[in-house]
């Protein structure tokens, strides 16, 4: 068991919004965070735009590939935090849960992707201050 602290993004196709948290995460954090991200339903591959977005701020996740939820997942983490996946997020007693109200990606451009990154990096920024504080 590591002594610091886990964080799961969740959302239904771990192909946008999740996939760019844990990039922004893992990138900012490093070592010190242990970064899980997944999808109540994966898409078969990870959304072309936001591969394109991430890779506009130095950042490649083209290698990334979207994972199934698993309750392990969950278990094995201290923050969850969903990003449009409702109901199918299993729920344990002990975990930080919390629910980030983002547009989807999915179907849009790469114009359309750039804001929903950056929220998404300015909530990273304020996450990785209090997990590794």
């Amino acid at each position: 068991m590591s002594d610091k602290p886990s964080v799961l993004f969740v959302c239904v196709h771990n192909a946008g919004r999740s996939q760019m948290a844990a990039a922004f995460l893992t990138h900012l954090a490093g070592d010190t965070v242990e970064v899980r991200s997944a999808g109540s339903a994966p898409a078969d591959s990870v959304n072309p735009a936001v591969v394109a977005a991430m890779a506009e701020v130095g950042i490649d996740i083209a290698h990334e590939t979207p994972k199934v939820l698993t309750v392990d997942a969950v278990q094995a983490s201290d923050v969850v935090i969903t990003m449009g996946c409702g109901d199918v997020c299993p729920v344990f007693p002990g975990k930080r849960y919390l629910d980030w109200t983002l547009e989807d990606p999915a179907g849009q451009g790469v114009d359309a992707v750039r804001p929903i990154r950056d929220e998404i990096r300015q909530r990273i920024e304020t996450l990785t201050a209090e997990l590794t504080g």
